[in-house]
């Protein structure tokens, strides 16, 4: 399951989501933290089966978008909004941000 959440500010939509057994933990590694319990709320919206996802990331004008585990970026990488190579890890859990010009 995916935690998945829109943000609507004035420069445009902000996508967060993250596979939900992730969320309300801290991760570190080298000096580098992924703290998805303080930002717990930045990412906990609708929970949905990662097969319904896609519409979410290849269907929206986001200008932004925060996505964070293993599910969550595969599918974006499946759905041809991100690229191996742009992921990041910390403690082993994968994650990018994207950015689009609308």
């Amino acid at each position: 399951m995916i935690y998945i959440k829109t943000h609507i500010t004035p420069e445009g939509e902000i996508l967060a989501a993250c596979d939900s057994e992730l969320l309300g933990k801290v991760y570190s590694e080298s000096g580098k933290e992924l703290d998805l319990k303080t930002y717990e709320g930045f990412y906990r919206g609708e929970l949905i089966d990662e097969g319904k996802i896609r519409p979410f990331l290849t269907g929206r004008g986001f200008y932004t978008a925060n996505l964070v585990g293993e599910r969550t970026v595969s599918e974006a990488i499946e759905a041809g909004i991100s690229k191996k190579g742009q992921v990041r890890r910390i403690a082993g859990i994968p994650y990018v941000q994207i950015f689009r010009i609308l």
